[in-house]
């Protein structure tokens, strides 16, 4: 394989050694980049901060050379730069790449980089195999609505922290208010000040509203769908759950041995 293609094939890869150390390194820099972004709201003391920051940027400059190395592999630059992976990738650099301006409000944007974790929650995962579709959408519903949690109290407390920092003093400050305000809740203990703090509200409440349900009805859906299946392993794919009338593998196709009991059954 060429130079590019060989970049391309371990920047996604979760299968070889190199390509799980590869975005294992990756997950592990967008988590230490977000806690240090939790820990800078609270008070440190003069020897820490700098350290912090320092790393920060370090990180920040990995991530703007990730993201040209993939547009660098990229068939299809274009393709690639709307591309929602691509933009979110994006999205986390723009602090630093336009930090030389002096834009502080850009600052709101690195909040997005724990989205950068969405790559890694479709089936099969960097970690191993995902060993059931049930475990897979629960896995995927409680890391999204982290990352969405996140993300707001990350933006709320960059809009609200300036001008409200009685109410909204640290990260945690922040999440809690996110979270009362995404389950409807709403103690009215802490209210935003700021024009773009109200309207922040206003979108959690709407994602709170619309995303909770639609999760939670996918997971009882597979629920359901999951009763009426039985355990007959494919000796192709090692796939474990069948529809009960099924004949062959609907992963891969290969014709499926005697049909056992249903799962159901096998538990109790």
């Amino acid at each position: 394989m060429t130079l590019q293609k060989t970049i391309s094939f371990y920047l996604e890869d979760i299968e070889t050694p190199i390509g799980k150390a590869v975005n294992l390194g990756l997950t592990g820099l967008v988590l230490l980049s977000s806690a240090i972004f939790v820990a800078q709201t609270y008070p440190l003391s003069d020897g820490i901060r700098p350290p912090l920051e320092a790393i920060d940027k370090g990180i920040l400059i990995i991530f703007a050379i990730e993201y040209l190395l993939r547009l660098w592999c990229a068939e299809n630059k274009v393709r690639f730069v709307f591309n929602l992976f691509s933009l979110i990738d994006l999205l986390a650099i723009l602090p630093f790449l336009i930090g030389i301006l002096n834009l502080s409000f850009m600052r709101v944007f690195r909040w997005f980089r724990i989205l950068r974790l969405i790559r890694f929650i479709e089936g099969k995962t960097i970690f191993g195999y995902v060993t059931t579709q049930d475990s897979a959408i629960f896995t995927r519903i409680l890391l999204t609505l982290f990352i969405i949690v996140f993300v707001y109290s990350g933006l709320i407390y960059q809009v609200e922290h300036p001008t409200n920092p009685q109410a909204f003093g640290t990260f945690l400050d922040a999440v809690y208010f996110s979270v009362a305000t995404m389950t409807t809740v709403g103690f009215g203990d802490v209210t935003p000040r700021s024009e773009a703090g109200r309207l922040l509200t206003v979108l959690m409440i709407l994602t709170g509203i619309a995303l909770i349900p639609w999760q939670l009805g996918d997971l009882v859906k597979q629920l359901v769908k999951t009763a009426n299946q039985v355990q007959t392993s494919c000796t192709t794919c090692q796939m474990a759950l069948h529809d009960a009338d099924a004949q062959f593998c609907k992963h891969c196709g290969t014709k499926l041995e005697a049909i056992a009991l249903p799962v159901d059954t096998l538990e109790r």
